[in-house]
């Protein structure tokens, strides 16, 4: 089913029926990602849905950094998102905006809320908040300092700005129920006294507003028009709405949730993910073994599978589980049909071919892609000596076996039929060369005596080659729930999920290879420059996946 029959989502309902009924005139979305750490997987979802509604109905999206808690945030991980909005396909309306744009307006409507008995500084402890909250099956209790006069909390918050109070010291907090069911109602802190530097806005602050005061607000400066978020902030929105509800702000936005998403074999808490990058368990945020979307990009993963994977999971408010295997799918079915076609080496086995003239050397031509005709071929030197793969030769070998047998033959790909007719071995007992006899009269047809051989073989020349390193990476967990329940995720870190192969060889036109550019290896898999190692003269290629999902069997195994 294309995207375009593919029944409309709720959110799309909402829309279309808001627009039609006049409630708003323009759509107007926003993307708000806390600069605390890198993108994942699961921002791809939202930054594809919020980006994708406003193409879609003619409205605009912001790109809002909530950036309410310099504790946590570094300037790093705000050029990280940038790269990586863009990277998948997307451009925000305007400049990239930041909640610490309006932090002077969140800090006048707090006075606002002071003025109209709203809101009071508190001078519980963390601890003692924690007490008077209550619980889930509990009403919470009023603090003692609830009842403080508009005069006195517009004392205090001024101090605290000024920075007379130590941080924990005291709090402002809104006033509303503190026996309400909704345990977000309960007097929620709108602002926390936090000594320290901001990445926008330098020492000018010492009180932060926190993320439920700040990001309605925000919504409601920009004019958005539907905020859409994840389903752990419905429990959110009576407060949202509050706060809307009781300033002073020039537009009522409306939040709207769906389900976030959830993907076996992954985890996706940014926690998590920077522990794994802090105790060295892979070598940075953007390492490919991550489902950082730069980690994504790296391995060699392209910006239209992931928004294919977004498009076919579909958005709802039911929350459920996604499967690795539609991600890999993705990916697998975008490469196959766009990345050009090389042939690499991974441990290489000398081939020489006796009959082959000394010294000559000729350019066989090979396809770019076996169906697109718009990708150019390659050339690829032929000469007396080739390398193959080690595993794709065997001295005996059964009917099964389709590569090359001593005493039989097999064709190297889009080259020459070749017979294997003996074996060199060192003193270890080890295969270290074959010689073959090749066949001339075989370039692009069968063998004059109608023997045809037993299967078809990549290879590339040992005198015109790339050397180069490949690096196969595998999931980087081998428990399809690796946080769920009692689990330490660490425990479920899959061994294998990285060999390296340093002596590979590659075909020349490799030598051009472009960080980014995805190739599929023929019967090897698909493969990424890497943007962080090697060199010129030897360039390092990440697996980005196989050409078959084999995963599954291998667990069964």
């Amino acid at each position: 089913m294309t995207s375009e029959s593919k029944p409309a989502h709720f959110l799309q309902n909402i829309i279309r029926e808001d627009l039609a009924e006049g409630r708003v005139s323009q759509l107007t979305t926003r993307f708000p990602p806390e600069p605390n750490g890198y993108l994942h997987i699961g921002h791809a979802k939202s930054i594809c849905l919020n980006f994708g509604l406003a193409k879609e109905f003619g409205g605009e999206c912001n790109l809002r950094f909530d950036d309410t808690n310099p504790a946590k945030e570094d300037e790093e991980y705000v050029e990280s998102i940038k790269r990586d909005v863009e990277w998948l396909g997307f451009q925000w309306a305007g400049k990239a905006k930041y909640t610490s744009d309006y932090f002077d307006q969140l800090h006048q409507w707090a006075i606002h809320l002071i003025k109209e008995g709203k809101a009071y500084v508190c001078d519980l402890t963390p601890e003692q908040a924690r007490e008077y909250r209550g619980s889930l099956k509990a009403p919470g209790k009023n603090s003692p300092y609830r009842e403080r006069s508009v005069e006195e909390n517009l004392d205090l918050f001024a101090r605290m700005t000024a920075g007379e109070f130590d941080e924990g010291s005291c709090s402002l907090r809104a006033k509303i129920d503190m026996a309400a069911p909704n345990i977000n109602l309960r007097d929620p802190v709108i602002y926390r006294i936090k000594k320290m530097a901001h990445h926008q806005t330098g020492d000018k602050w010492c009180v932060y507003p926190s993320y439920d005061f700040a990001h309605g607000q925000s919504d409601a400066i920009e004019g958005i028009s539907h905020s859409i978020c994840t389903l752990e902030f419905e429990d959110h929105k009576p407060l949202y709405d509050w706060f809307i509800e009781n300033l002073p702000v020039p537009a009522r936005p409306r939040q709207y949730e769906f389900a976030r998403l959830h993907l076996n074999y992954t985890v996706v808490s940014k926690r998590k993910l920077k522990q794994l990058v802090d105790e060295g368990f892979v070598d940075g945020w953007d390492d490919p073994r991550m489902p950082t979307i730069s980690g994504l990009r790296r391995r060699g993963v392209t910006p239209a599978s992931i928004r294919q994977f977004c498009e076919m999971i579909g958005v709802t408010r039911a929350d459920s589980t996604v499967d690795m295997g539609m991600l890999e799918y993705a990916i697998r079915d975008d490469l196959d049909k766009n990345a050009p076609r090389a042939m690499c080496v991974m441990e290489p086995l000398k081939v020489t071919l006796t009959n082959y003239p000394e010294g000559q050397q000729e350019m066989l031509k090979a396809p770019g892609h076996p169906v697109r005709d718009d990708l150019p071929s390659r050339e690829l030197p032929f000469g007396k000596t080739v390398y193959i793969e080690q595993e794709d030769f065997r001295e005996e070998a059964n009917k099964k076996y389709k590569r090359l047998v001593l005493g039989k033959k097999v064709r190297l790909r889009n080259a020459y039929v070749i017979q294997a007719d003996e074996v060199i071995k060192n003193e270890a007992g080890d295969i270290v060369e074959l010689l073959c006899s090749v066949d001339l009269d075989t370039l692009g047809k069968d063998p004059a005596d109608g023997v045809k051989p037993k299967g078809v073989i990549h290879w590339v020349s040992a005198d015109s080659h790339v050397d180069c390193e490949v690096r196969l990476y595998d999931r980087l967990f081998n428990d399809e729930s690796p946080d769920v329940g009692d689990k330490n995720f660490l425990d479920s870190v899959n061994p294998d999920n990285l060999k390296i192969l340093s002596g590979c060889k590659a075909e020349l036109s490799l030598a051009e290879a472009q960080v980014g550019q995805g190739y599929q290896f023929e019967r090897n898999g698909y493969f990424c420059r890497d943007s962080k190692y090697g060199s010129a003269e030897k360039p390092v290629f990440n697996r980005t996946i196989g050409l078959r999902d084999s995963w599954a069997k291998e667990q069964d195994n």
